[in-house]
């Protein structure tokens, strides 16, 4: 069997924390940032810890056993 190859867009999106937890973006943050307050943004810009029912769809498309 050959090798199972990571998902191109996934590794662009999302990254794999030590503990094993899945980080990506907010949503909300890319158009109509005008009406958003700059505490709101600001919180959004850090990166986002992909819920637990997510995580496993992830790490299979990172190669990462789920």
């Amino acid at each position: 069997m050959p090798k199972m190859k990571t998902h191109s867009g996934a590794k662009k999106r999302f990254k794999v924390t030590a503990t094993g937890k899945v980080r990506g973006r907010h949503s909300f943050t890319s158009h109509i940032l005008e009406k958003k307050s700059p505490k709101r943004k600001r919180h959004l810009a850090t990166p986002a810890v992909i819920s637990d029912h997510d995580a496993p769809r992830v790490k299979k498309l990172l190669g990462r056993g789920a």
